[in-house]
């Protein structure tokens, strides 16, 4: 997060300095900074786009009223939505706590409109304020913020990976559009292929907006370009992400509790060894291990990988959801604080609309569906990369002749499974069952 933040304000800055306003870098309490920065300046009002997490709903609420004490008009928009939480509710007025019927009420309702262009000038500051930088000090003020990696640069992968900044996302949007989304429905499982948008580092960072993805798509199915089940197959995954905030927003302890209670009594199990092999991608199980070293080079993974690799720690290691998400955290640039929690809380049975607990993945049996020529785990496993097809997904039962012409030692060169699929999900569903009859 903190390398993307880097090359994100950096981007941010030259395109306002391309408009004619410079970039003004502070830190510190919102609640101080802001009202000090608006006296400096002679702002009349200040504005920003909402955000919907719990302690950010409480900074922005906090600031809201200094700025109003100090008599400085205060206003707040939606730019990361489609629709705000309080506007979807059910017949008896409360929300939604399952995605079909919140969408289905969504989509029924839902006339987002279009994003207004870009200003092709804004007005700067009347009286450059002091403090940390402006446009030609930035880069100076952004190293002293410390914010990129240094001793090792352990930066490389992403740099690779992505461009941060608005210039970025469209671009990504453009090359999705082109190229990905006429197959998305169908491609977006796979792993091996480049299905998906990869746009949720960009949304997340608020460097391009779900109505302009929305406008985007309507506009390519209406033009014939692409098939009714691909636009909606994508905007069904910006429904999620619009259930996961609409969920936060109602129950604000989503990312700290389990959303159903029962789970309060799981007999989870206290292994850093498990959580350390795991967070490696030393697991044993290539399709898990591939997931988790690509979030560690790029800072994402794919989404399929990701439920494959979370029920694996929930289930088969049975190690608190939340010990994931702290990982997922810290680890992805896309960590929208709702969709993180959401989405650990359904694999793990324990949210809203979850998947049932007993719901196991096979992390073999997805691995040979989804990446069945083994590309996605032949690239962040290399150790197997050797080895035939049919035996990537399972190494452990390539024979020794075939292990030696691929140069592979099993457990050695890779570890051997951390658990055996088979009682990993007997053990689990005799976890379930105390705790429900607890």
């Amino acid at each position: 997060g903190r390398w993307w933040l880097h090359h994100a304000l950096a981007a941010l800055a030259a395109d306002l300095a391309g408009r004619g306003a410079p970039l003004a870098l502070r830190r510190g309490d919102a609640g101080a900074v802001l009202p000090a920065l608006a006296a400096e300046t002679g702002a009349a009002a200040v504005f920003w786009n909402r955000r919907y997490d719990p302690a950010a709903i409480a900074c922005d609420r906090a600031v809201k009223a200094t700025l109003a004490a100090a008599g400085i008009d205060a206003h707040s928009s939606n730019a990361a939505l489609l629709c705000e939480p309080w506007q979807a509710q059910t017949k008896t007025g409360g929300p939604y706590k399952v995605f079909t019927p919140f969408w289905r009420s969504v989509r029924a309702g839902l006339a987002p409109p279009p994003p207004s262009p870009a200003p092709a000038r804004i007005a700067g500051f009347a009286a450059p304020p002091s403090g940390d930088a402006l446009d030609d000090a930035l880069e100076d003020a952004l190293e002293e913020w410390a914010l990129l990696p240094a001793g090792p640069d352990w930066a490389g992968g992403l740099r690779a990976a992505w461009t941060p900044g608005e210039a970025g996302a469209r671009s990504r949007l453009a090359a999705f559009l082109d190229d990905g989304l006429a197959a998305y429905a169908a491609a977006r499982d796979r792993p091996d292929r480049a299905g998906t948008s990869r746009l949720s580092p960009h949304l997340h960072w608020g460097e391009i907006g779900p109505r302009q993805l929305w406008h985007a798509v309507q506009a390519r199915r209406d033009a014939g370009a692409v098939p009714d089940a691909a636009a909606d197959s994508f905007l069904a995954e910006l429904g999620w992400r619009e259930f996961a905030h609409h969920l936060l927003y109602h129950f604000p302890d989503l990312a700290t509790a389990s959303w159903k209670r029962g789970f309060d009594a799981f007999p989870w199990r206290d292994d850093p060894a498990g959580l350390r092999a795991w967070q490696r991608g030393r697991t044993g199980y290539p399709l898990v291990d591939a997931g988790m070293r690509e979030l560690w080079a790029t800072g994402w993974m794919h989404n399929r990988v990701r439920m494959v690799a979370a029920s694996f720690l929930v289930k088969h290691l049975l190690i608190d959801w939340r010990a994931g998400a702290a990982w997922f955290a810290d680890t992805l640039v896309d960590a929208d604080a709702a969709n993180n929690a959401a989405g650990w809380q359904w694999v793990a049975g324990s949210g809203a609309d979850a998947a049932p607990y007993f719901r196991i993945f096979n992390p073999v049996a997805q691995g040979e569906k989804f990446d069945p020529q083994a590309a996605y785990i032949r690239r962040w496993v290399p150790e197997l990369a050797a080895l035939p097809d049919r035996f990537v997904h399972r190494p452990w039962d390539a024979p020794a002749e075939t292990c030696a012409a691929a140069g592979f030692t099993p457990g050695g060169d890779y570890p051997a499974p951390l658990v055996d699929h088979g009682l990993a999900r007997e053990r689990a569903l005799a976890a379930y069952r105390d705790m429900r009859a607890g």
